[in-house]
């Protein structure tokens, strides 16, 4: 029996959610103790080098990742964070470090994509405009659109060796939360990891949620083993 958590009535809660949500929905979570990054090397597919040498190969990767994403739903978990966010309203904050828009389709609406977005894509040549919505499959480089700039769109993915986006907001709102739940994380990737330290010292209670427990699951003050889709719906109590 899993005890539930409270949630006060002035509670900020924080979510920081990883792969292991969206794994329950069937997207993989890519990265596997062979070094591959769903059977690339990450050097070739997901670092700015990468865009530079072969921008059609990072296309061509990031293109089956949409066509993956449109095919799944989001599950229990997804939809249960999106029912705490109604009851919490502007108390509630969801960091995601995924790319898929499955919180958003579950009905997330506060949150913030840490390492970008799958639907979306940016100037390549970091020019300063906004992102722009974008699904398209790539099937050849020729048909990947130009910024207004001139430069060849990219994925809005954050790539391995960029700094994730907007740190600043995500330590503030961290500072705020009496209450972390992380779901879902290896507790391995930084600065990630770190969050639920960052947490700790601010005083915050900080719950665990997955089927085994993360690296740094000495940080956490809960630790709830199971499928986020089993556990997450009836796990709060508001």
């Amino acid at each position: 029996m899993i005890e539930p958590i409270s949630v006060g009535a002035d509670d900020r809660v924080f979510v920081l959610t990883g792969a292991g949500i969206s794994a329950e929905s069937g997207l993989p979570t890519f990265r596997a103790s062979d070094g591959l990054w769903a059977g690339h090397p990450i050097e070739d597919v997901c670092t700015p080098e990468a865009w530079e040498r072969n921008p059609a190969l990072v296309w061509e990767f990031y293109s089956q990742r949409r066509e993956q994403g449109a095919k799944a739903a989001p599950n229990p978990a997804h939809f249960a964070l999106a029912e705490l966010e109604k009851l919490l309203g502007d108390r509630f904050f969801l960091c995601t470090q995924n790319v898929d828009d499955l919180h958003e389709r579950a009905g997330s609406m506060r949150l913030v994509h840490m390492h970008g977005e799958l639907a979306k894509s940016r100037c390549g040549a970091e020019c300063g405009e906004a992102p722009v919505s974008d699904m398209a499959v790539y099937k050849d480089l020729s048909a990947v659109s130009r910024c207004s700039c001139g430069a060849r769109m990219r994925p809005h993915i954050v790539f391995f060796g960029e700094i994730p986006l907007e740190m600043e907001r995500i330590q503030q709102e961290i500072k705020k939360a009496p209450l972390m739940v992380v779901v879902g994380t290896s507790g391995s990737v930084y600065p990630a990891a770190n969050f639920v330290h960052w947490a700790r010292q601010a005083g915050a209670r900080t719950v665990y949620v997955g089927p085994e427990p993360p690296r740094n699951a000495s940080a956490f003050t809960h630790v709830v083993e199971g499928k986020a889709g089993e556990v997450l719906p009836g796990l709060f109590v508001v």
